[in-house]
């Protein structure tokens, strides 16, 4: 990163105690030769006041992210107007002392909007099983529908299969297998794929030890599909009665999940969609960016400036209803052996 002579270098990677947080440093610093204004280091990693308000937020702010059944929110934030009150690791000590100084600022508990941790109202009534079936309704009424034609194409991942070039091994699974994803129930069976393949990758968890056969698929005619990856940009109301956090939500959850988004499904099927194109699970692991973000505690998911930015962070999958394969609606393009040559994780580190 190039450093814009006007602003003044403050502090640098070897100004700090605690190892994770320097090591982020090193990775956030600036390239500059010269003399550390805080510590007089020389081969270190200059940081600028920016710089630094990056670091204190990756650290402390999404470093301390607490995941809840549905949402998640961090347990530490920090503002120029008030003093920290956070209990500290030993280690952390001088650290905080040092943002404080430059920075002017305290680190504090966070006591989040309660929308963050699965507050919202439509969520809610989807976990209610009296009360599904009108949000399950609305889901079908408010999102839109996406026709995906032979223009498209899109991976399917196997590992291990029987005959790896026979177009049925990657249909969708056999009665005997099915009822254990997203979407697929008893006598359901559903395809998955998607058009990222590193993202199909994530979602089969595959090993080094596994063969793996990646088949390329597109539609023989056009598919109708109710898109559930995008963002609603019009609604009315704050977070707490919105759709699209519910929705949002739902598909950043776990296993517990399930129950709800099969009846999304079969409601789906029932009004003669096709399947569903839906957000990965693996969209923020992928692209690495902080669920849900906020403003002064509004969803940046609500902000209009921020909209884009957060729909660029759903990355789309498809599950396709029945046997598609079989049923000639999906083609098999070719069949790749596939190699897994390199795993490279990115992480960052966060507060005891």
């Amino acid at each position: 990163m190039a450093h814009d002579p006007i602003t003044p270098l403050i502090a640098c990677s070897a100004c700090f105690s605690d190892h994770g947080l320097r090591l982020d440093a090193e990775r956030l610093g600036l390239e500059e030769t010269g003399v550390c204004p805080n510590c007089n280091t020389i081969d270190s990693k200059k940081l600028t006041k920016g710089v630094l308000l990056k670091l204190a937020y990756r650290f402390f702010v999404w470093g301390s992210l607490h995941r809840c059944e549905y949402g998640a929110a961090p347990r530490i934030q920090f503002n120029e107007h008030q003093k920290t009150s956070i209990g500290l690791s030993p280690w952390l000590v001088s650290d905080v002392k040092l943002f404080e100084s430059l920075l002017s600022i305290g680190f504090f508990p966070y006591g989040p909007r309660l929308w963050m941790i699965g507050e919202v109202e439509p969520l809610k009534e989807l976990q209610n099983r009296c009360t599904r079936k009108n949000i399950v309704n609305r889901i079908l009424h408010d999102y839109p529908t996406r026709n995906v034609g032979p223009e498209h194409h899109f991976y399917r991942i196997r590992k291990e299969p029987s005959n790896p070039a026979k177009p049925s091994e990657y249909d969708s699974p056999p009665n005997s297998a099915i009822g254990k994803g997203r979407f697929d129930s008893t006598n359901f069976p559903v395809l998955y794929a998607s058009p990222d393949l590193q993202v199909c990758m994530h979602e089969c968890r595959v090993t080094a030890e596994d063969d793996l056969y990646v088949a390329t698929l597109t539609p023989n005619t056009s598919l109708r599909l109710l898109d559930l990856s995008v963002l609603l940009r019009d609604e009315h109301g704050t977070e707490f009665e919105s759709l699209d956090m519910a929705v949002h939500m739902l598909f950043l959850a776990g296993k517990h999940s399930y129950e709800i988004t099969r009846e999304i499904a079969t409601a789906a099927y029932t009004s003669e969609f096709d399947g569903v194109i839906y957000p990965s699970y693996f969209s923020l692991l992928r692209l690495g960016v902080m669920p849900f973000e906020t403003t002064y505690g509004i969803s940046h998911r609500r902000i209009s400036q921020y909209q884009e930015y957060e729909q660029e962070k759903s990355i789309p999958n498809l599950a396709i209803f029945g046997r598609p394969i079989e049923q000639s609606r999906l083609s098999l393009q070719c069949v790749n052996r596939l190699i897994v040559r390199r795993v490279d994780y990115d992480f960052h580190f966060g507060p005891v």
